[in-house]
């Protein structure tokens, strides 16, 4: 099996992603072959991972994916040189209730591939404390190996040696220390950093990241520190396609979508066929299914509003086929979405459903969705696993409920997701679908 590390980290916002952007470079310019994986459901830090290594960036997601489909991902990395993986959060934050694999937690990844673990520590407002971190990680679950740290955000060389004199004391290897450098983190906005599609300069920044890494991380300790565990080997597991033709939309409104889930499809057969609600652009004409991902029509509202043809082709293609949108594409089939400054914009009015960003209220969690009626090939009574993650408020809801829908403790979510006709839509993006 290919060797490899997680990068992870005590807590959010240490500076993990800019870490594994860096060394993904760094190594794929070193003539490795990489292959990136996140940890958890994120669909915005894969795109940069591409972006950095060259290679599709899959999730790995403890809690929503079954073992069989958490092996196959993992296997895109055995044409490779190296497998790296960004984890989310802290290292062992999940949810309070374990799913058939795992809580979702990075730790759950990291002990089903047996990658060691090296942590991103920010160090800054304190020098020996650092340690006992550290320390605490590498002893809280000893069957998740913590191969050593990376001190972030370092103020001095004086910082740095009293920093490393307490990961010495408790012996904690160091595989380098990041001077403290504004200019390295990434912008963001309110569902995650700022996409990378969005980034006119990203290679170069991307550049800038390897060359800081590399002046101040020993990346050939790291490779030593890589270790290559026994995933299972068995049949392949993916997400089956709803469709064999499937019209997707793709630009900056609609881009929030799962690398596993599109491999999915095509490995089954299925024909993908971009189209661009944003450039008014139709879907194609013989599609069996329209599918909206998420993504960001409240900042492209007037546009959306706006794409006449659009609009028209989609009514055309709900007369007789499926159309279904996922949480951004979900907004944009209803009646109206109102942006941050309280206008309300016209959407496609496949659904009666209109939602406000100016009312922002955050959803966030694991979703177990049993479907109402049939969404696109998937048939009532499908199970479903999901993530939801939104600001937008429903303000009117009057179509039927699409699915009976359950947070990672069972209890029930009132976005439900709606149908008419042939159009469905909710707020849960689909990871698997286990039944």
């Amino acid at each position: 099996m290919t060797p490899g590390l997680l990068i992870a980290a005590p807590a959010s916002g240490t500076g993990k992603t800019t870490v594994m952007l860096g060394l993904l470079r760094a190594l794929r310019d070193d003539g490795l072959a990489v292959q990136p994986f996140k940890s958890g459901p994120d669909y915005i830090d894969p795109a940069f991972h591409r972006a950095a290594s060259g290679r599709a960036s899959f999730n790995l997601d403890s809690w929503s994916m079954p073992a069989a489909m958490l092996d196959t991902l993992a296997a895109n990395a055995d044409d490779a040189d190296f497998a790296l993986a960004e984890g989310s959060m802290g290292l062992f934050d999940g949810v309070a209730k374990s799913g058939a694999t795992g809580n979702g937690a990075s730790a759950d990844i990291a002990r089903r591939m047996g990658w060691p673990v090296v942590l991103v520590i920010d160090v800054s407002g304190q020098a020996q404390s650092a340690a006992a971190t550290a320390l605490g990680f590498s002893r809280y679950d000893p069957s998740v190996p913590i191969a050593g740290v990376i001190l972030n955000r370092v103020a001095s060389p004086r910082h740095e040696r009293l920093a490393r004199s307490g990961m010495d004391a408790v012996g904690i290897r160091v595989f380098g220390s990041l001077p403290r450098r504004g200019d390295l983190k990434l912008p963001e906005r309110h569902l995650g950093l700022v996409q990378a599609a969005e980034h006119s300069d990203l290679d170069a920044r991307i550049d800038d990241y390897a060359t800081f890494l590399r002046a101040h991380v020993d990346i050939p300790a790291l490779r030593d520190a890589a270790s290559a565990g026994a995933r299972a080997a068995g049949a392949q597991s993916w997400i089956r396609p709803p469709a064999q033709r499937i019209a997707l939309a793709q630009d900056a409104a609609f881009s929030f979508t799962y690398a596993h889930v599109l491999e999915g499809w095509r490995r089954a057969g299925a024909e993908i066929m971009p189209f661009s609600p944003l450039a008014d652009e139709a879907p194609a004409a013989h599609a069996d299914l329209v599918w909206l991902p998420g993504g960001y029509p409240e900042l492209h509202a007037g546009k959306l509003a706006e794409a006449r043809n659009f609009h028209t082709s989609l009514a055309e293609h709900a007369r007789t086929r499926p159309v279904h949108g996922e949480c951004g594409g979900y907004m944009a089939l209803g009646e109206g979405l109102i942006d941050a400054d309280g206008t309300r914009h016209r959407m496609a009015g496949l659904l009666g459903l209109v939602t406000s960003y100016a009312q922002r209220k955050m959803h966030l969690g694991y979703r177990n969705a049993t479907l109402h009626a049939p969404m696109g090939g998937f048939a009532a009574g499908a199970a479903l696993t999901g993530h939801e993650f939104h600001y937008s408020t429903i303000i009117d809801q009057p179509d039927a409920p699409l699915a009976h829908v359950t947070d990672a403790e069972g209890s029930p979510v009132a976005e439900t997701g709606s149908h008419r006709g042939h159009v469905t839509g909710s707020f849960f993006h689909m990871i698997a679908s286990p039944s």
